[in-house]
């Protein structure tokens, strides 16, 4: 399912410059959800801005960037809501920015959404076009954008600043920077619980790297190779291979899809074990800062999301909402279009598996997959929690770019303004996205 042995190596052409296309898209599509937004915020008496940036999730963030942790609310069924629920990167940035501008901890939140949300849509352009090329790379970014959560990544919530994070350790592990990848991965880690899938994706490629490299070792010892070979001479004609696979655009060869790796050959051994022992660090330590702090030790964090009802049942909660859907008409239309929905996710995995997407992409949604869909958490918020998980899109973003450009631009401007109407009702309605 992967190659190991062909690297993927970054575009030549500057990395602004060749995703300007893509950011400026994905900058029109957010400018007309927030268009839409105002009008129908406006016309029910709310405030879009208010919704953005003060109400929900968004209001733990800036508790915590102004007060710090400790906080928690008591319901009258006895859960106990603690925003030691709430990783610390997000409210770290709001403080900092709020110290070092006249911004309120609300602004500083929206302000680091929104470049968040760009640096999100850069990186999900740059690992597409390692592997796809760069028509496929603007189309990926158009898809995420034009998501029906993707109001969302205009909120002051850690979606955005996580996706961006995350996206940005895949790219590093494609193109094999281990350290950046690691240091990355542990920052998506501060972040969000979901932290977990980046480490997940850089430690399968890293064991994998290594495995390769034993075997690789080994066939070398066992094998009967001339007296060069033996002293470590590589054979010339796989480096211009190599370089050919490497760079197609640079030999005048028309882009094609790349083969995917796991890493790139010959990176040093001690940069990809720390590049592994880094991943982890970020979650870990807010994890067990987090069982220090209630004294419950390593599992305190766990007993924190329960007061939150949320844990990790297998999907079983998850398969019992959907259920109970069925029990009157009205809502069984909804029941059938959250199993549609499930089932076209799965199916767009299955179809980057059969394309080969590289191993980390896959691990990554799979990963993020699992802890979105099988937790018993808020459901109305599972849409937004599958966000991250970008690569799933891939398959799409590869279809609609064999379209003609001026039928892919019509396609992508109807769904932006269905998804610009359909996240300004969701937005203003009763209960948190």
């Amino acid at each position: 399912m992967t190659d190991l042995e062909t690297p993927l190596a970054a575009p030549r052409a500057p990395a602004l410059r060749r995703a300007a296309p893509a950011l400026l898209g994905y900058a029109a599509v957010r400018a007309l959800g927030l268009v839409v937004l105002a009008g129908w915020s406006a016309a029910r008496g709310k405030s879009a801005y208010t919704l953005l940036t003060a109400r929900w999730d968004s209001l733990w963030y800036t508790r915590v960037a102004e007060l710090g942790y400790g906080y928690q609310v008591r319901l009258p069924n006895g859960d106990v809501h603690s925003n030691l629920a709430f990783f610390p990167l997000l409210p770290w940035l709001e403080r900092l920015l709020h110290a070092l501008a006249p911004l309120s901890y609300a602004d500083a939140g929206f302000t680091v959404s929104l470049l968040a949300s760009l640096a999100a849509a850069w990186g999900v352009f740059a690992v597409t076009d390692v592997v796809y090329g760069r028509r496929v790379g603007v189309c990926a970014v158009l898809v995420w954008a034009v998501l029906p959560v993707g109001i969302v990544q205009s909120m002051a919530y850690s979606e955005s600043l996580f996706t961006a994070l995350a996206a940005w350790s895949l790219y590093a592990v494609l193109t094999g920077r281990w350290v950046t990848a690691g240091t990355l991965a542990a920052l998506a880690g501060l972040t969000r619980p979901v932290g977990l899938a980046v480490v997940a994706a850089v430690w399968a490629a890293g064991v994998i790297s290594f495995v390769r490299d034993r075997g690789r070792g080994a066939q070398d010892r066992g094998a009967d190779q001339p007296d060069g070979a033996h002293h470590g001479e590589r054979a010339p004609e796989a480096s211009g291979a190599a370089r050919a696979r490497r760079a197609p655009e640079a030999t005048g060869a028309p882009h094609a899809p790349r083969a995917p790796h796991v890493t790139a050959p010959g990176a040093p051994a001690w940069r990809r074990a720390l590049g592994m022992l880094l991943a982890p660090v970020g979650a870990a330590a807010y994890v067990l800062w987090v069982g220090h702090r209630t004294g419950r030790g390593p599992l305190g964090y766990l007993d924190v999301q329960a007061g939150w009802r949320n844990g990790f049942d297998g999907g079983y909660a998850f398969a019992r909402f959907v259920a109970d859907k069925f029990t009157s008409f009205p809502s069984a239309l909804a029941g059938a279009g959250l199993i549609l929905g499930v089932g076209l996710l799965l199916w767009l995995y299955v179809t980057g598996v059969r394309q080969r997407q590289p191993l980390p992409l896959l691990v990554y949604t799979g990963v993020v997959f699992a802890l979105a869909l099988c937790a018993s958490s808020y459901f109305g918020s599972k849409p937004r929690l599958l966000m991250p998980a970008f690569p799933v899109l891939l398959p799409l973003a590869r279809a609609l770019a064999r379209l003609r450009v001026g039928r892919s631009a019509l396609v992508t401007a109807g769904v932006a303004v269905a998804s610009a109407v359909y996240g300004a009702f969701w937005l203003n309605g009763s209960g948190p996205p």
